[in-house]
């Protein structure tokens, strides 16, 4: 994960129900896990403020919104699968990308005789 990123987050949820509550458990279990000190999360209560819903075309709850960085990726449900979520956000693509690894993702990949596999098999 890259320390230079912000994520901006939305969750919204329809009140305690336990699905809301365990989405939000879930997630800030990950942000605190992985994303300490570099993301923004604004809990919405659509019971409480269903012009928010509307004004962001929410249908189901609790729905889970990236706005940034972007683009902007939407996950519906309880947030159950830490691996789905970061999937569906685009967040795990970026740890595999990111500079820690030392090489970018597309200079990694080998053949099973050794050799090296181009990331465009045109070349």
């Amino acid at each position: 994960m890259s320390a230079r990123k912000t994520y901006i987050l939305k969750l919204y949820v329809a009140g305690n129900t336990p699905n809301s509550m365990r989405a939000l458990k879930t997630l800030r279990s990950i942000l605190e896990t992985d994303f300490s000190g570099v993301y923004a999360l604004k809990v919405i209560d659509v019971l409480k403020n269903p012009q928010l819903a509307e004004e962001d075309k929410i249908l189901a709850t609790p729905t889970l919104a990236k706005i940034l960085p972007p683009p902007v990726r939407r996950i519906i449900g309880d947030l159950s699968d830490r691996e789905r979520v970061l999937i569906g956000l685009d967040l795990l693509y970026d740890e595999l990308t990111d500079d820690t690894l030392g090489i970018p993702l597309s200079q990694s990949l080998e053949s099973e005789d050794g050799t090296a596999v181009p990331a465009d098999p045109t070349d």
